[in-house]
């Protein structure tokens, strides 16, 4: 057999690849988030026929005579550049600029987080697709199932905004955890005539036969929002490990202490039932107003993730990638520059400190690296009730369709006339 023949071979299979990397983006041309990929051939080993040589005085140079032996498949890029966006759902959401919406398991991911390792943030999907929605449990969650990570609320409205002392801030907590919904406490209680309340069992405050409210009787509604859980500190003196522990649910009090005792029996935790929610497209604020009680809440925040090399991220299908050795190190930034506005400077702590004994016998206070800086998302926004279209262009396709057949007939072709000569060959004896 010849080199032309070997060759040939080698451009059946490439073009072949191709043909399969193009087949994939026209299956997706109406795939919302799908970035194109663009097949880029490199040509394979030589044999050296002749050598080159410099020039003398005397003769000129020669090149070198070389043989190729086809071609082969040197990348499949990915185009992460966006195209257009399309109307969607009002709880939708598109990503206008670089960066990627963070999602994963709701407990097995949030556990292995740490904020003193930023490789740790790796084990989280990145989608460009916000086909978001709260479900059964409560979590926001996209159309494929996976639970939005971001920051949550604790605590409505304790801080006083310093540019405006009319208006409160939240109290965000700086843990990456799963967005989710808060809860509802539904306590009964009795109204006497000065209007006093006093706690009461829902048996004596809710109607049996009617299931309404008996007269005297009322229904207070108050918002929970998940509580951090305090770090170990049973290490005095020694480092602070315990810094992995997501955000718990809260749940109602039952001995006297900070918070007034409540009978258990009185009391109804639910996940907050909203309406109207909202995300802001400048800060990635989740926002709604619960159907009982009319109460303004803010649930939390939209973390993004920014990777170093957008186009070097690894596809893993429907519509999520992870942030492998080829993209480089993977940030957690928020949107509109809000994290300095919350005091959300590192996530799970601004301030990480250490005791170590000093040769006197003094301790002395080291403080450790920040490593989980939390910055803005620069000039990123969201585009709210939208998905973003696919950045395939079908003509470009069709036209790529086109020239990868005709390089496939041509390569089929060299076979034929090589199998011709090769023919001719073995007649000769005859």
């Amino acid at each position: 057999m010849t080199g032309a023949m070997y060759a040939s071979i080698a451009g059946l299979k490439t073009h072949m690849q191709k043909l399969s990397v193009i087949g994939n983006n026209v299956a997706n041309v109406n795939t919302a988030g799908y970035k194109t990929k663009r097949t880029v051939f490199r040509d394979s080993m030589y044999n050296m026929y002749s050598t080159g040589s410099n020039g003398t005085e005397v003769v000129g140079g020669m090149n070198p005579s070389q043989i190729g032996y086809g071609s082969l498949i040197g990348s499949i890029d990915l185009d992460m550049s966006s195209s257009s966006y399309n109307p969607g759902n009002p709880m939708d959401c598109a990503i206008v600029g670089d960066g990627f919406f963070l999602v994963g398991d709701d407990k097995e991911i949030a556990q292995s987080i740490d904020p003193n390792d930023p490789e740790t943030f790796k084990a989280l999907n990145l989608t460009r697709v916000g086909d978001f929605f709260f479900d059964a449990k409560g979590y926001l969650v996209d159309g494929g199932g996976k639970v939005v990570y971001g920051f949550m609320n604790t605590n409505e409205g304790s801080k006083k905004d310093p540019s405006n002392p009319d208006k409160t801030i939240p109290d965000i907590s700086d843990q990456l955890v799963g967005i989710r919904l808060p809860l509802m406490e539904k306590a009964y209680v009795k109204v006497d005539e000065t209007g006093a309340e006093t706690p009461a069992n829902k048996s004596d405050a809710i109607d049996a036969t009617t299931g309404k409210l008996n007269k005297g009787y009322k229904i207070n509604y108050t918002v929970r929002y998940p509580v951090t859980k305090p770090q170990n500190n049973n290490n005095p003196g020694g480092t602070n490990t315990d810094t992995t522990i997501p955000l718990e649910d809260y749940t109602p009090p039952t001995d006297a202490g900070a918070n007034p005792p409540t009978n258990t029996e009185t009391v109804e935790l639910a996940f907050a039932q909203m309406d109207s929610i909202t995300i802001d497209k400048k800060t990635g604020a989740i926002t709604g107003i619960t159907k009982e009680g009319k109460i303004p809440v803010t649930i939390g925040y939209l973390a993004i993730g920014n990777v170093t090399n957008p186009n070097g991220v690894s596809h893993i299908g429907q519509s999520y990638y992870q942030c492998d050795a080829g993209a480089g190190d993977l940030s957690i930034t928020m949107l509109g520059g809000v994290n300095q506005e919350l005091g959300i400077l590192n996530v799970n702590g601004s301030l990480y400190r250490k005791t170590t004994q000093g040769g006197t016998g003094n301790n002395d206070t080291e403080e450790l690296p920040r490593k989980s800086e939390v910055t803005s998302a620069g000039k990123t926004e969201l585009m709210t009730g939208f998905l973003e279209a696919p950045n395939v262009d079908l003509a470009t396709e069709i036209s790529e369709l086109i020239t990868t057949q005709r390089g496939y007939q041509a390569n089929t072709r060299i076979i034929t006339v090589t199998d011709s000569m090769l023919e001719e060959l073995v007649n000769m004896k005859r």
